[in-house]
């Protein structure tokens, strides 16, 4: 991902109408940064988890999944994208045509080898500064998984797995073991789904 602008800082407004609908791009501290096409395995990934976890809220009722190409405004200098965004019920009214007005319940960053510093550092802060409860870190390149849980100190601490999984705190129901993304053969998602249903 590469940044369009590093001296003067854009605004929300000039991201959107300089950022086509076809595109992917973060607004970071003013600063615009623009994907890459996605490489085969990390849309593989993308659409595996986004469609678990889409069956899983459409099961439950528990709110909405985004994907990809929704920005999250943050304030009038940060407006990023992530992969897979999840706003729990009670805050749908922040969804907006174009946007979602603040910050969502949970965001997931699917790591791509040039967006390495922007998941682990650059949105790392942009994340807890903005105060999203669970970021998730898909590494495809190391193949593991990351789950930074908000504290009350407004920090992000990383949860440790139970049993090799982790479970978050936000989507009821939803867990993952890394295993499941990167064994072969890949277990059937309506499986996965059956099993996180099974524990709520």
């Amino acid at each position: 991902m590469s940044a369009i602008k590093k001296v003067a800082s854009y605004t929300f407004e000039e991201f959107c109408f300089l950022v086509k609908e076809d595109q992917k791009a973060d607004l970071i501290d003013g600063v615009i940064y623009m994907a890459s096409p996605d490489n085969t395995k990390a849309n593989d990934l993308f659409i595996r988890l986004a469609s678990i976890m889409a069956f899983l809220v459409d099961e439950t009722g528990q709110g909405k999944i985004f994907g990809s190409r929704v920005a999250c405004r943050f304030d009038d200098h940060n407006g990023p994208e992530p992969d897979i965004v999840f706003v729990r019920k009670r805050r749908l009214h922040l969804v907006k045509v174009g946007h979602i007005r603040g910050f969502p319940d949970m965001a997931m960053e699917i790591v791509s080898p040039e967006g390495i510093d922007r998941d682990y550092n650059k949105k790392w802060k942009q994340y807890e500064r903005a105060g999203i409860p669970e970021y998730w870190i898909i590494d495809e390149l190391e193949q593991k998984v990351v789950l930074l849980r908000l504290t009350k100190q407004g920090k992000y601490r990383e949860v440790a797995p139970i049993d090799g999984e982790l479970h978050s705190k936000v989507l009821k129901g939803f867990f993952l073991r890394p295993d499941w993304l990167w064994q072969k053969p890949l277990p059937k998602k309506t499986k996965i789904l059956q099993e996180m249903l099974k524990r709520i």
